[in-house]
């Protein structure tokens, strides 16, 4: 399975919605990392997706997005695929 990280900070619903997402489709690790306690994370994400908004989610090398691209992946039938690829 791939490894998933996700930009997040502790009061975002969106965060919990997407980690329960993922949890759902046999995620059982997930490499958090809270902007919110680590300032300098912020800047790295908006580098790297150009979004200021949290959750945003990497699978492997993928960025997804956020929560609702998550879904909208999950309904198209992608996420797992996504997950199950080497």
């Amino acid at each position: 399975m791939q490894t998933v990280k996700m930009y997040t900070t502790q009061v975002c619903p969106y965060c919990v919605r997407a980690k329960a997402l993922l949890k759902q489709r046999g995620v059982e690790q997930l490499v958090e990392v809270r902007i919110d306690l680590h300032p300098a994370e912020r800047d790295a994400m908006v580098a790297l997706t150009g979004r200021r908004s949290v959750p945003q989610i990497f699978i492997g090398d993928t960025h997804v997005g956020g929560c609702d691209d998550l879904i909208a992946l999950d309904q198209r039938g992608g996420l797992q695929a996504l997950l199950q690829a080497s």
